[in-house]
């Protein structure tokens, strides 16, 4: 059941219900312009990830400023953005299932869509959806570059997918899918480097293959916030598929630059809103946003703006912060969370609550919420 929005538009920040996803406009805005300002120079796209915001309302500001379409995970997701609006999707993952591709090709009619695939039978299916539903559908390969999930084998492996894409009727080889996604938190700017260095070089390896047997490469995609740069600068890369971007998580925040410091080119514009609803012991507090409220599995939430308080512990309903040296907050004082990890927090809402100066300026709806197939 829809969740009842916990603002309206003109109320103060402390009279929002809670627990509520929060999101600082000022931070947020601030986010899509550095992000635009920073590929500007570069020879990539921005194709940014919705499987983040889950948020046709999100997806349209960052076209706003310059990406050229969206990418997400599930089906479900790429109907919701479609029926927003947005005119260029990439499922950037395998779908399996005739039901769910039967409804990703019937989102053809009304947006250009695209899929993955890493299988000769993945392949047969999606050719078969097009061939029922009268189009053309564009399959990347994707290509294991690292990450040790999805993806075929660069080389001649991918090339023979590829091929296999090409020779169809009903389908068009749209390019390579290589995302690292284990390079995204590697802490050490060097070790980032070193990850995306080996990736480009196994995507160049695979596109003069390609090239060789006169297949060109439209979209050679991957890319995530930790390290974008690093593919924008590649020579090889030609679209950026970057989410938490906009919001930004505690876990993103440890990431170190090059020299050596927790810093990144992002604010933090995504907060956990939370009530003190107990402080019963001395130099302990208890907030209603527990495991239901925000995610803990890239590790407990931070307290934004209260130096000395953490938060230690989580049980469903529960959150208990601690004072470590600063002031114990009170019961009945509202505080922001920044989640471990700002994805799976934020398919725990329906609702975005844009904040701006301390007062509620909009209330987004979060579409995409709960789409798992």
């Amino acid at each position: 059941m829809l969740q009842t929005p916990p603002a309206a538009p003109g109320m103060r920040e402390d009279e929002i219900d809670t627990p509520a996803l929060v999101l600082d406009l000022d931070a947020f805005e601030a986010n899509l312009a550095t992000m635009r300002d920073m590929l500007a120079p570069t020879a990539t796209r921005l194709r940014a990830h919705a499987k983040t915001h889950k948020s046709s309302v999100i997806a349209q500001r960052q076209m706003a400023h310059g990406a050229i379409g969206q990418c997400v995970q599930k089906v479900g997701e790429a109907e919701v953005l479609a029926w927003g609006g947005i005119p260029d999707i990439l499922v950037s993952n395998e779908v399996v299932g005739a039901g769910k591709l039967a409804r990703l090709a019937a989102l053809a009619r009304i947006a250009e869509v695209a899929v993955c695939a890493d299988d000769a039978a993945q392949v047969a299916a999606a050719a078969a959806a097009a061939e029922a539903a009268g189009i053309r559908l564009a399959v990347l390969v994707e290509i294991d570059v690292g990450g040790g999930r999805c993806g075929v084998a660069p080389g001649t492996e991918a090339a023979a997918l590829a091929r296999l894409i090409a020779a169809s009727r009903h389908l068009r080889f749209g390019g390579l899918q290589a995302y690292h996604g284990g390079a995204q938190h590697l802490r050490r700017a060097e070790q980032r480097h070193f990850a995306i260095a080996a990736a480009a070089e196994d995507c160049r390896r695979t596109i003069d293959i390609l090239r060789q047997q006169g297949l060109d490469c439209p979209i050679v995609g991957g890319g995530g916030t930790g390290t974008f740069m690093l593919e924008a600068a590649s020579g090889v890369y030609n679209e950026i598929q970057a989410g938490s971007y906009v919001f930004m998580d505690a876990d993103y925040g440890r990431n170190l630059d090059a020299s050596g410091r927790e810093r990144a080119p992002f604010r933090q514009s995504l907060f956990v809103l939370a009530t003190v609803m107990s402080a019963a012991r001395s130099g302990v507090a208890v907030v209603d946003a527990g495991h239901k409220a925000v995610a803990v599995d890239s590790g407990l939430p931070l307290v934004a703006g209260r130096a000395g308080v953490a938060y230690v512990g989580a049980s469903d309903e529960h959150g208990k912060l601690v004072a470590e040296g600063g002031e114990a907050p009170k019961l009945g004082e509202k505080l922001r969370l920044i989640p471990g990890h700002c994805d799976p927090t934020v398919d725990r809402y329906d609702w975005y609550v844009g904040v701006r100066g301390g007062r509620v300026e909009c209330v987004w709806p979060i579409g995409a919420r709960g789409m798992m197939a």
